[in-house]
């Protein structure tokens, strides 16, 4: 099975200038940095004393699941230099934002055997974290030979990846068995672990209940004095059609809600042209954040085509619609916006998230919705409520984040210390 992975893996290469190509029209790939994928490196590794500890996600969720930890590595004499790599152009913008001082960041390479090599003989991590369900083959397998310590944090099995993996599953236990310590996120995650062959499992919980407080975009003072004259909602991380869905939401709702602002934030921004443009299409008066422009005072759809800007709009609305839910992407992590004490409605489509949502569900702070019909009446209730129901979910969040951070900590600790 590894042979024919290499194989694919080595086709996939072949074909990756096409891919890139694609990819870079979509501006979905950095113009300058995409070669880091190929191990042009734009970074350098810092010489002398001290080590270098290196941490993977895939994305922007899973790199800011990590901000509490790589905050506290910041601070550690003995490490020399983070490396954090990632998949995707929007989590490169994430880690530029950190200012830490010992903080670079990487694209993950294609996992292509000789490249995983050349990554490692470059960068020598003393210590190497992969996030979530970042599970690469080639490279688990070149670090195990290089004895270099590997932890899987915040680790996430969904059932559609287990029955994925299980059917290679001899092959699936040579690449799990190669993790010093998994950390799941849930049970559920924890159970498929040990199926798929991981070898010393820890429960702690969700390490994205710890993410640390970030600064705040600043809204510019008119839009803030046009969304304080508005019934506001947002919809956030919407990917194709649930916009449209939102769109059909806003304009049965304005009926009743004459002075009703829809926020649609995108969970990919190159998708803004055609958004607006089905948008549109239902007749819909849709302003652009950026470039800054006058907003028309009967403006239906504020679309966000800007990164970084989410938590801004959390602050400002405090009911919120997440995307991927309505759809079989999985949903979005919810906490985000529970810390802001938003109301927040949900599709049946959470899988990646499902023991949070069971959480917040359980205390009135998310709401299922199954149809366009039920998602208009709790809207229209929400819309209509004075009083918002989270105003202690931020607390408890924090309070429960603050316990699994001590002793993820404690963990990675003890790895970082036989490395040093």
């Amino acid at each position: 099975m590894l042979i024919f992975y290499r194989l694919l893996t080595g086709l996939i290469l072949v074909l990756s200038p096409i891919i890139l190509i694609i990819r870079l029209i979509k501006k979905k790939e950095d113009f300058i940095r995409f070669k880091e994928k190929f191990c042009f490196f734009s970074e350098k590794k810092i010489k002398g004393k001290g080590k270098l500890i290196w941490f993977h996600g895939a994305s922007v969720g899973e790199l800011q699941s990590i901000v509490p930890l790589v905050e506290k590595l910041n601070q550690n004499k003995k490490i020399k230099q983070i490396l954090i790599t990632s998949n995707t152009l929007s989590s490169s913008k994430i880690i530029s934002n950190l200012k830490y001082k010992k903080v670079i960041h990487q694209f993950f390479p294609i996992d292509v055997n000789f490249l995983s090599n050349i990554f490692l003989n470059y960068w020598k991590p003393s210590a190497a974290f992969f996030i979530d369900s970042e599970v690469w083959p080639n490279m688990l397998i070149n670090l195990k030979k290089n004895k270099t310590p590997t932890i899987l944090i915040n680790g996430r099995i969904t059932n559609k990846s287990f029955k994925n993996w299980s059917i290679f599953l001899s092959f699936a236990k040579k690449i799990f068995s190669k993790f010093d310590l998994c950390l799941p996120s849930n049970n559920e995650s924890q159970n498929y672990l040990r199926i798929l062959g991981a070898k010393k499992i820890k429960y702690i919980g969700n390490l994205k209940y710890s993410q640390s407080e970030q600064k705040i975009y600043e809204i510019k003072k008119n839009t803030k004095k046009f969304l304080k004259s508005k019934k506001v909602w947002c919809a956030s991380s919407t990917h194709f059609d649930e916009e449209k869905f939102c769109g059909l939401i806003h304009k049965k709702l304005k009926k009743k809600h004459k002075d009703l602002l829809t926020i649609i934030i995108p969970r990919h921004i190159n998708r803004v042209s055609s958004i607006k443009k089905d948008l549109e299409n239902l007749d819909l008066i849709t302003h652009l954040d950026e470039p800054f422009s006058k907003i028309d005072k009967n403006t239906d759809i504020y679309l966000v085509n800007s990164y970084g800007k989410t938590k801004s709009f959390y602050n400002t609305c405090k009911n919120v619609f997440l995307g991927g839910s309505l759809i079989k992407r999985g949903g979005q992590n919810p906490l985000e916006a529970a810390r802001f004490g938003c109301n927040i409605l949900h599709g049946k489509n959470i899988s990646n998230f499902r023991e949070i949502y069971k959480f917040l569900d359980k205390n009135k702070i998310s709401h299922m919705v199954k149809s366009r019909v039920e998602f208009e009446k709790k809207l229209d209730f929400l819309l209509s409520k004075k009083q918002n129901s989270s105003k202690n979910i931020s607390y408890r969040i924090s309070k429960i984040g603050k316990k699994i951070l001590i002793k993820t900590q404690k963990e990675i600790n003890f790895f970082i210390r036989n490395a040093i």
